[in-house]
């Protein structure tokens, strides 16, 4: 496919890149007086010019009025920083509930010029095919998008079953696709421990093709289960929570990935490591991981990130470098984007300010694409297929016997597995709860912040419904809320505290084709539809948001209080982050990564 707004390869434009360095031809742009943040040097440089030619940066220097001939474009920095644009290190353009042309738009006035993607989600629906979709519509954008061919799916074999499963040959066919930079997150790392042959094949295709590992490490254990790992090959990790896990990948050899998403606030605890230990920073890197549609219109992007990281006691530029420069090391990039030097991607933010980072106008390959908030460009849609829209397949019209939890025979009472969920955290605990039998069935227990979970199979159509228990989102009286967004194998989680308001939930996300639901007292009080895959929406990031802004105020009136609670719901099913999840096979005790029983 064509992209947009294209640029051509240093090895074309150099020519014309020296012509314009040299003074002997005009460049196409001409940035003047402004404050040069040089993040090689970790300098900033007054009263400087940026001349840029063919996407491209061509000179930077205190006075390039040679370069500026009658066609030349000139922008007045009246002094403000001159910063390079944005990275986003690792991502899931799919938890924005946007497709990539719509999360183009969405981040590209927050100065986010660059991403590196994992479309892992997709591929658990749609398979490799779901994959080239979204790299084919990343291709189309005026920004940057890269994209990790998906490693695991399923995330974890034999504990869950997905639409579509990744193979090696998958992987190693993508490698040759024009946008792909590398292999997804590796999230069996119980697998790459254990030495799994698909595992390996997978890291050592990507590795032949010259492209990085990404990785996944969800376990406290940092001792010769983490060096096995490390060991395996992955380059990068995201997963930690604290500066031991930090410290702990960066003498491995590994990139630390500090992420602040939408519900992960992992950046405070970990960037201590470089703020007060005092480690080389150029091993740290910044990323979101996970941010849905809300945060993206009213909160920020990777500017959030930045402003964070720098709240939290960095040095603003040694967090620049972190959100440029070291990603664009890391993917190998470092002489084509992620600082402003001659030949690379001529990416840039103005501003005024370099703690409060005001994005007030940003360029992209040499264009304008963004002012003062406001997208001053078009990010062209893929043409979705039909049956791309149609992949919610329950097989049956649902019933509140479904979703009956029945002990066992003879019980007064049960001791039941439950499903903790951790504020601001991915990981879950596996807690106990001691609970009554009425009538043969064990009911959820709002006054104790006890509700049903319930994942319900929807790729194949059979019909399956798991059930078990979750605590920590404070529901009250007769509710339900479902979603076919479920990491990472997106069957349907369903949590609720009534057995038919949760049947009901089910059967409208299975009408509206995928989506979220929210259910109060028999009556549907949010829902936002998601019909591209039960995962993405093509209508604009502010009318998501919006519709998402509705589900977040209607949990709250179930009796929900947590933070981004929402991202807390759509990943009680993925199964390799411990200590307890759901998948369509069972409850899956994921510190032994195996099937554990609902009772005890």
């Amino acid at each position: 496919m064509e992209q947009k707004n294209t640029v051509k390869s240093w090895p074309e434009a150099a020519p014309r890149l020296i012509a314009v360095a040299s003074g002997r031809a005009p460049a196409d742009l001409v940035i003047r007086g402004g404050q040069w943040v040089n993040v090689h040097t970790r300098e900033v440089l007054t009263g400087h010019d940026i001349a840029i030619a063919e996407g491209r940066f061509a000179a930077i220097a205190p006075d390039l009025s040679a370069s500026i001939g009658p066609d030349t474009r000139v922008i007045e920095a009246n002094g403000r920083y001159m910063i390079p644009g944005l990275c986003d290190a690792h991502m899931h353009i799919e938890s924005g509930m946007l497709t990539p042309a719509e999360f183009a738009a969405a981040v590209i006035p927050h100065g986010t010029t660059t991403m590196f993607t994992d479309p892992h989600e997709i591929a658990n629906v749609l398979g490799l095919r779901g994959v080239k979709m979204m790299h084919d519509e990343a291709l189309l954008q005026p920004v940057n998008i890269f994209t990790q061919m998906p490693s695991c799916a399923p995330s974890a074999p034999g504990l869950e079953t997905t639409g579509f499963e990744i193979n090696p040959e998958d992987v190693a066919a993508a490698m040759a696709w024009p946008g792909i930079i590398g292999l997804g997150e590796m999230m069996n790392f119980p697998g790459v421990i254990n030495a799994d042959p698909k595992m390996l094949a997978e890291i050592a295709a990507t590795q032949t093709a010259g492209k990085t590992v990404g990785g996944h490490y969800a376990s406290p254990d940092l001792g010769a289960p983490f060096r096995a790992y490390a060991a395996g090959g992955p380059a990068d990790d995201h997963e930690g929570t604290c500066e031991a896990d930090a410290i702990a990948r960066v003498r491995q050899g590994m990139r630390s990935m500090m992420r602040l998403g939408s519900a992960w606030y992992d950046v405070e605890t970990q960037i201590t490591a470089v703020t007060q230990k005092g480690l080389d920073p150029r091993n740290f890197i910044l990323c979101t991981d996970d941010c849905h549609s809300g945060t993206l219109v009213h909160d920020g992007h990777m500017n959030r990130v930045y402003r964070h990281a720098v709240a939290c006691g960095a040095d603003p530029l040694v967090a620049l470098q972190m959100c440029t420069l070291n990603t664009a090391t890391h993917f190998g990039l470092e002489r084509e984007l992620g600082s402003i030097t001659p030949g690379r991607r001529a990416d840039l933010i103005l501003t005024s300010d370099l703690v409060t980072l005001p994005v007030e106008h940003v360029i992209a390959r040499g264009q304008t694409v963004a002012m003062e908030g406001k997208l001053m460009v078009t990010c062209p849609h893929y043409d979705w297929p039909a049956d791309a829209r149609a992949t919610v397949n329950l097989g049956k019209h649902l019933t509140a016997a479904d979703f009956a939890i029945h002990a066992p025979d003879g019980a007064n009472t049960v001791t039941a597995r439950v499903i903790g969920v951790v504020e601001n955290q991915a990981p879950t605990k596996a807690l106990t709860a001691e609970m009554p039998v009425v009538d043969g069935r064990v009911l959820a227990d709002p006054a104790r912040d006890l509700a049903q979970i319930a994942l319900v199979e929807r790729h194949r159509g059979t019909g399956g419904v798991v059930n078990g228990f979750v605590s920590g989102f404070g529901y009250q009286g007769r509710m339900a809320m479902g979603s076919t967004v479920a990491h990472d194998s997106h069957h349907m989680i369903v949590v609720g505290t009534d057995p038919e308001m949760m049947a009901a939930c089910a059967n409208r996300l299975g009408e509206m084709g995928g989506g979220i639901s929210v259910w109060k007292d028999g009556v549907e009080i949010a829902a936002v539809p998601l019909p591209i895959a039960g995962l993405m929406s093509d209508d604009p990031a502010a009318t998501v948001a919006d519709r998402a802004g509705a589900m977040v105020q209607a949990m709250a009136e179930c009796g929900c209080t947590l933070n981004n609670a929402y991202m807390q719901h759509s990943l009680l099913a993925l199964v390799v982050i411990p200590e307890i999840r759901i998948s369509d096979l069972g409850l899956v005790d994921v510190t032994r990564f195996e099937l554990t029983e609902l009772f005890e």
